[in-house]
């Protein structure tokens, strides 16, 4: 039981991320067409822990991106990483694929300097 258990939750994380692969994709593929300037940052052991998928460059202003699957859910380091980007005068928004129209709006109004710092950080 506890193997069949342990398959199915890796089984399961296998398609987390494959779905959160194809979301990054579709974002950065809406970004590019937007003409923002944007990398995906990598975590690894040199890196800083809890850093947004992408950093983004649209019109000036400084942009994460914490990409999520459908069941993915946002670590407590993510979510301040993103608080703190925000307190600094930036743009931060942690986002499942049932949110991509509000994403390319929030990019969009960032393009044409339309925009509220008031949008919500977990756009679902």
């Amino acid at each position: 039981m506890t193997i069949e258990l342990t398959v199915f939750v890796k089984s399961l994380e296998v398609v987390t991320i494959a779905q959160e692969k194809r979301y990054e994709t579709k974002i950065k593929k809406f970004l590019e067409s937007e003409n923002c300037y944007f990398v995906k940052f990598f975590a690894n052991g040199y890196t800083k822990s809890g850093v947004p998928d992408i950093l983004c460059c649209c019109n000036g202003y400084f942009v994460g991106i914490e990409v999520k699957a459908d069941n993915g859910k946002p670590s407590e380091l993510q979510k301040l990483n993103c608080n703190r980007i925000r307190d600094s005068g930036g743009f931060a928004w942690i986002v499942y694929p049932s949110a991509f129209e509000k994403l390319k709006q929030l990019i969009r109004d960032l393009k044409h300097d339309n925009f509220s710092r008031e949008s919500e950080l977990i756009l679902k």
